[in-house]
């Protein structure tokens, strides 16, 4: 553990420190290459934008570039260490939109006194980007923040910790509920957090299919039920009307497990409790709710996923957030809505059930992958993601007219 840590922070330290720098587009070699890229030629499509601001997609980068902000108050699973504690974290993101998707990002920590002051940091520099990508920010202040800036800004603003995971969440359950011969419509799901993440994969789920009233959340205190006093705006979506009060309780007969909460806290025997062929993503990281082989070993009929990549079906969102934004920003959508969700989830659970190309298996190092138990969810690096996932996006963005364009450019992600 003491080499891995050491190894982290040199691969953040050399041979320059950082993960992200910026590169030039244009050649800037001669005095006319500067007299072009700067004074007196950059007054040209200064003047074009003033007269139509949506010049600025057609002469500068902002339709190719992601700001991924964050005010550092929960970061990965350490809590709230600050803005610039949350650097290296938002400079990973903006490592993996160039690697995943081709898009540029910049990474900004907003220190701030309160929440209207976050909010209005964002979306007074909004414009300057093709999108807003939220990051490591509490609940519940994460609710209001993202809702807020979705009214004001005039481009798509999408909180992955929120909506990548359930995104990602969504597909892999669809898949294995299906390979265990059961329906969304039909499950019972017990749902073991009760934060950011957690509301969106159950919202999600509901628009796919699943029934409100068959959702059971539990906080730190247990079930939500109507009759707690101390419920959230967001956790009373989920207050279920029912005696039951104890994960136990729940879990008795349940088909689907999501936890979103902390390692361990889901003991073996209310994991006996569930019904016949469940349904267990323990995404937690980077200890699951309940270890894997632990699971397996007191049910021998489930299907299994976590956040880990050390064990089969990682709930990753890498799987979706570039892409989700690749598509978005490539018709110049003005938000990322429900359709757009629900076109990537779609996609994302059919590339699962398709043959996986050799470089996908070379790059996962194993020599088969097949859908079933142990494999419901794309891997990370396999290329159809990009194109399904960005093209399916881009499509529903235009068929729910959130699109500036009509159509997809010619020949796009073909």
């Amino acid at each position: 553990m003491a080499d891995f840590r050491q190894k982290a922070l040199d691969y953040h330290a050399k041979p320059v420190p950082g993960k992200i720098s910026i590169e030039l587009t244009k050649p800037a070699e001669s005095v006319g290459d500067l007299a072009l890229a700067y004074s007196p030629g950059v007054a040209e499509p200064v003047k074009e934008i003033a007269a139509n601001p949506d010049a600025a997609y057609l002469y500068t980068g902002k339709g190719n570039m992601v700001a991924v902000i964050s005010n550092g108050t929960a970061i990965l699973g350490l809590g709230n260490l600050g803005p610039l504690a949350s650097k290296p974290v938002m400079e990973g993101k903006a490592l993996l939109f160039k690697r995943f998707a081709g898009l540029d990002a910049i990474d900004i920590e907003v220190k701030h006194r309160t929440t209207e002051d976050f909010i209005t940091t964002v979306a007074n520099i909004a414009d300057t980007f093709g999108g807003i990508n939220l990051e490591d920010i509490k609940a519940p202040e994460c609710f209001e923040i993202e809702q807020e800036l979705i009214k004001r800004c005039k481009v798509p603003v999408f909180h992955d910790d929120q909506h990548g995971t359930a995104i990602v969440t969504a597909a892999g359950m669809l898949n294995a509920l299906e390979i265990q011969g059961k329906k969304l419509h039909d499950v019972t799901i017990v749902c073991m957090g009760a934060g950011a993440a957690a509301v969106a994969c159950m919202e999600l789920l509901i628009k796919c299919g699943a029934q409100r009233e068959r959702i059971y959340m539990l906080d730190r205190k247990g079930v939500i039920h109507t009759r707690r006093d101390d419920l959230t705006p967001h956790k009373q979506l989920f207050a279920n009307n029912t005696d039951k009060r104890t994960l136990e309780d729940v879990m008795e007969e349940a088909d689907v497990f999501v936890g979103v909460s902390g390692p361990d806290v889901l003991p073996p025997e209310a994991l006996k409790l569930m019904a016949p062929n469940p349904v267990v993503f323990a995404c937690s990281n980077p200890d699951p709710e309940i270890r894997p082989e632990l699971a397996h070993a007191v049910r021998d009929d489930l299907i299994m996923a976590t956040g880990r990549s050390d064990y089969p079906n990682q709930v990753n969102n890498v799987l979706c957030f570039p892409f989700i934004f690749r598509g978005a920003l490539d018709v110049r959508a003005s938000a990322i809505n429900d359709e757009m969700k629900v076109a990537a989830v779609d996609a994302i659970r059919n590339i699962a059930r398709e043959p996986v190309p050799d470089t996908v298996l070379r790059a996962a190092d194993v020599k088969e992958l097949n859908f079933g138990r142990e494999y419901i969810i794309p891997k990370p690096m396999d290329p159809r993601l990009c194109q399904r996932v960005a093209r399916a996006v881009a499509q529903a963005a235009i068929d729910s007219g959130v699109a500036a364009l009509e159509e997809l450019p010619p020949g796009y992600m073909e």
